[in-house]
Parts: C-alpha cells; structure tokens; sequence
C-alpha cells in the first residue's frame, strides 16, 4: 500500500526537477544576453566611433588606443563585481544577485547612449564613459558566476555542459544582437550618421532588454544545491573568497590559463580584426561587422553542440582539440588578412571563433565551478573567472594595438601573441584529470 502511494509521486518529483533545470538555464541564458549584448556593444562602437567623438583632441593611432583603453577598463572591474556579487550570492542566494547584475547593467548601458560628447563637454566625456564603463564591468563581473551556478547547480549531474551552455550561448546571441543592430544602422543611415549620432540607439535599446531579462529571472528558483548545502546545513562562510583561496588556490591559476586560448580567439576575431582591418589594410568596416554577425549566429548552435558532446565523450577532451585549433588557426588567419583574402578570412575566422572558442566555452561552467565547495563557489569561481578576463580579455585589443604599432604595422607579434596563449592553454589542460 505505502508503495502504491509513493509511486506516483516519483515522477512529480523528476518532472519538477526538470522544470526547475530547464527555468534555470532560460534565466542563466536571458540574462546573459542582456549582459553580453550590452558589454560586446561598447567593443564594437569603440572600435568605430569614441575615437573620434571622446578623443578628438589626439592622434587617430592614439585615439584607438585610449578608446580600446576604455574597453579595457570594464574588465578591471569585473573582478571587483565577481568578488561583491560573488560574496553576498555565496551567502544570500544566486538569484537576488542575477536580478541586480541585470538592472545595473542595463542602466549603465543606456546612460551610456546618453552621453554628451568631447565638443559638448570637453574632458568630462570621456571621463564619464569610463565611470560607465566601470559600472558595466562590475555587473558583467557578478553575471556570470551566478548564472554558471544557477545552470550547474540545477542541471541533471550528466548534462551540466549542455545545459549550462547557454550562458556563452548569451554570449553570441548578444553578439548577434550588438553586430546586428550597428550594421542595419549602417547599412540604412551610412557610416557618417552612425559616428555622428546613431550610435547612441543600441545603447538606449538596451531597456528593452533589461525587462525582458528581469521577467524571466523572476520565475527562477533559487539553486537547490546552495539551499541544501548552504542555508540548510548552515554552512556559510564569513569571507567565502578567503575560504576559497585557502583551499584551492591552484584553481584561481587553472582558470587564467585555461581560458586564455578563449579569449584571445574571439576578442582578436571580433575586435581588434575590425581596427586592424579598417585603419591598417582599409578593408570595409561592414566586412568585418559581417564576420562578428556570422560567428555569433554559428556559436547559437555550436556551443551547445560541444556542450553535449563533451558530456558524452569528456569536457577535457573536447576543450584540448579547441585550444590546438586556435594555435594551428593563429597564422593562416593573419595570412589571410594580409592578403585581403575574403574567403579565407572568413574560414579562419570561423575556426577561431566557431570551433577553437566555441569547443573552449563549452565546457567551462561545469569544469570551473566543480573546482570549488558550494559554499563559496559563487566568490571562488566567479572571482578566477573574471581576474582571467582582465589578464587575457580586457587588453588584448589594447596590447594586440600596441603590438603592431611597435611592429610598424607588422601583424607577426599578434599572431605570436594568439599562438602563445592557446598553446598555455593546451599545455594546462593537458595536465588536468580527465572529466
């Protein structure tokens, strides 16, 4: 009898856990793309326009460079947003952060649209745009900790990859949405009205994608794992990224160097490639908006593609056949550009992108969050993640700029550069144990 009443509860439970995953990985995905759209679109629209509207006053080689400096400054935030969001989402809940991650930078983005330029206020503008540009990167620097936990946390415990892909899948939506946006602009007003004044659209658009973001993350629940392990067991720490370097200090070092062959394929592809391209071999800029439009709509389907193979076969194997790529793809693809070789750019840009990056991003919510205990993993993850993002994202448009301004003009140190971070990357994980 008491097996009979039981049975039919069984699969309640399993459905509602299903309900609970799949509403976990929506949330973690919307809100990535609110966040990813809104960081990637300052990348963009620096590469073409706030050299010229915030630092008219300088060189256009030296305005590049202080407008890439801009890009950079949001990634030395984001480990100050992971450690904040990090520590009360270790001691409050993962969902309260997410929600606030979301409306900041939604606010900051659209204040952003807002701006008045250089010949408006003179120096006041571009110190306003890194004050904004700041606030992004705390945000973006809590959002993808909390959203990776959320997805992990709530996944069935052989389809973590998978169903926690769309938190990099946000990021090339958001790419697709920011490219997008800026070529229709480009295509229909010309590229003088968008330097002018178009460009300041797709940051005021970004309120629509905030309360979009801020629906669907109030139907999440919160991560049954923290509540398990956190508020019912008790176990919450004073200092969780204290608690998190004391006891897996190696981790932090793991994940800068593993996500290095990451970020220096896309953010050379979707970046600097642009200013390269533009000022240095006068290609058109809308070739190159068309590639970053390409590679994000692919990563729709790759990324969680690579997840779901890399819970079948084994995360490290699918991530080192990812980095190997990227260092076989460094030089063909500079070769490629050299010679304005527009097919070849493109392929080699899609193996960058597409398949070294995507195969890369596909198994990182699971691999890094794993490193640490549930009770700080929000602050040590969240933190390692994004003090990788400054070493081996923020400048690496900056420093590749750099590069080839020390090289007149010279695409060889870049493509060094490229090689040698996928080439640490692979060494790294090679060492790993297999998962």
């Amino acid at each position: 009898m008491t097996s009979a009443i039981r049975t039919p509860h069984i699969p309640a439970v399993a459905n509602r856990e299903k309900s609970r995953a799949r509403k976990a990985a929506v949330g973690s995905f919307v809100g990535a793309v609110v966040d990813w759209y809104d960081f990637l679109l300052y990348g963009i629209v620096a590469a073409l326009v706030f050299n010229t509207q915030f630092f008219p006053k300088i060189s256009p080689a030296m305005g590049t460079l202080a407008a890439f400096g801009t890009f950079g400054v949001g990634f030395l935030f984001r480990p100050l947003g992971g450690f904040v969001f990090g520590h009360f989402g270790d001691r409050l809940g993962r969902k309260r952060m997410l929600v606030l991650t979301v409306m900041m930078m939604g606010l900051s983005t659209a204040l952003i649209g807002l701006l008045p330029t250089f010949a408006s206020i003179g120096w006041w503008a571009p110190v306003l745009l890194v004050v904004l540009r700041a606030v992004q990167g705390f945000a973006v620097g809590g959002e993808w900790g909390g959203a990776a936990l959320m997805a992990v946390e709530s996944a069935p415990e052989k389809k973590r990859a998978f169903y926690s892909s769309g938190v990099q899948v946000g990021y090339g939506v958001g790419l697709v949405l920011a490219t997008g946006i800026m070529s229709i602009l480009g295509a229909t007003l010309g590229s003088d009205a968008v330097k002018a004044w178009a460009w300041r659209i797709p940051f005021v658009f970004s309120v629509v994608l905030v309360l979009i973001g801020l629906w669907v993350r109030a139907s999440m629940e919160e991560s049954q794992e923290f509540m398990h392990e956190v508020v019912e067991k008790k176990h919450r720490s004073k200092l969780p990224i204290l608690e998190a370097l004391r006891q897996h200090p190696k981790a932090f070092l793991l994940i800068i160097a593993l996500r290095l062959a990451e970020l220096f394929t896309m953010y050379i592809v979707t970046a600097f490639a642009l200013s390269y391209s533009t000022t240095n071999l006068h290609m058109s800029q809308q070739f190159f908006l068309n590639i970053g439009l390409l590679v994000g709509a692919i990563s729709i389907v790759t990324i969680p593609a690579f997840a779901a193979l890399a819970d079948r076969y084994g995360r490290r194997r699918v991530y080192l056949t990812g980095a190997v790529i990227g260092l076989l793809s460094a030089v063909p693809f500079f070769v490629a550009l050299e010679a304005r070789a527009t097919l070849w750019i493109v392929i080699f840009a899609v193996m960058l992108a597409n398949v070294a990056h995507d195969m890369v991003v596909s198994v990182q919510q699971p691999m890094f969050t794993e490193l640490f205990g549930t009770e700080y993993r929000y602050s040590g993850a969240g933190v390692g993640y994004q003090v990788a993002s400054v070493v081996g994202g923020g400048f690496t448009p900056f420093i590749a700029v750099g590069l080839v301004s020390l090289a007149d003009g010279s695409w060889h140190p870049v493509a060094a550069y490229l090689a040698i971070g996928c080439l640490l990357s692979v060494l790294v994980a090679a060492r790993m144990k297999k998962s």
